[in-house]
């Protein structure tokens, strides 16, 4: 009978099984101990509603469905808003259209003076101006280099011939100042006088300039025009000149 080498715990029975010898314990472990993990619970359990919810949703509740009624009560009140909005555009685009017609527009190229009851006709490049660079014109007319003038004057004795002659060498003085003075035209109209110089200068500064006095003596309230030009040409005075002819 072979010696036994296995060796018993000490106070344990020999049904016990015995530990290896000490040359054995590596040799008998031919595979580490590694015994299979066991889940507690199957993978195809399914989660509860409740844990199936965000965090954010389990703190503060999941939200609900809104209502069929809400949601049409606010398509009504949608529905009324725009239709507010719908009918105010089309009342205020109305209102725009009877203004329009009911307002003429301005006529263009056309200067009416109600104080002296004169319309004149502006040619191109001339327009109306809001206030007359001399005291006690009622309506001006303004172009680049000119301007004429209009005033409503009472009844004098004199002829026109003579009233426009003293009007004409005052402005001459107030507003020309040149150092050689000439009467260019000076003739009757069928209901007044008028009366055109030109001023000249020595100096290489101040260009040649134009002044025409008109006196109206229709009926009713006599007119005086006045029309200043500088630097003057051809061109220029035709213009002014026919500014000062279209006055009704």
């Amino acid at each position: 009978m072979e010696d036994d080498h296995r060796v018993w715990p000490p106070g344990s029975p020999r049904g016990t099984p015995p530990l290896p010898a000490a040359d054995d314990d590596l040799d008998d472990l031919d595979e580490p101990w590694n015994p299979p993990l066991r889940r507690t619970a199957g993978r195809d359990v399914e989660p509860t509603p409740w844990e199936s919810l965000p965090p954010s949703a389990r703190y503060y509740g999941k939200p609900a469905t809104p209502s069929p009624v809400r949601r049409s009560r606010w398509r009504r009140r949608a529905g009324a808003v725009l239709a507010l909005l719908v009918a105010a555009g089309l009342v205020g685009g109305l209102v725009v259209v009877v203004f329009r017609m009911a307002t003429p527009p301005p006529v263009q190229g056309r200067l009416v003076d109600g104080a002296a009851q004169v319309t004149m006709m502006l040619p191109q490049d001339w327009q109306e101006g809001v206030v007359a660079p001399v005291t006690g014109f009622t309506s001006v007319a303004r172009s680049d280099r000119g301007v004429v003038m209009a005033r409503a004057v009472p009844h004098s004795q004199q002829a026109p011939r003579t009233m426009v002659a003293d009007t004409a060498q005052l402005y001459s003085r107030l507003l020309l100042k040149g150092d050689q003075v000439d009467i260019v035209d000076d003739r009757a109209l069928p209901q007044g006088h008028t009366r055109a110089i030109r001023a000249e200068y020595r100096d290489v500064v101040n260009r040649p300039a134009y002044l025409r006095v008109t006196l109206l003596t229709r009926p009713g309230r006599p007119v005086l025009l006045v029309g200043l030009l500088q630097p003057a040409d051809t061109a220029s005075i035709a213009a002014l000149d026919s500014v000062m002819a279209s006055v009704r």
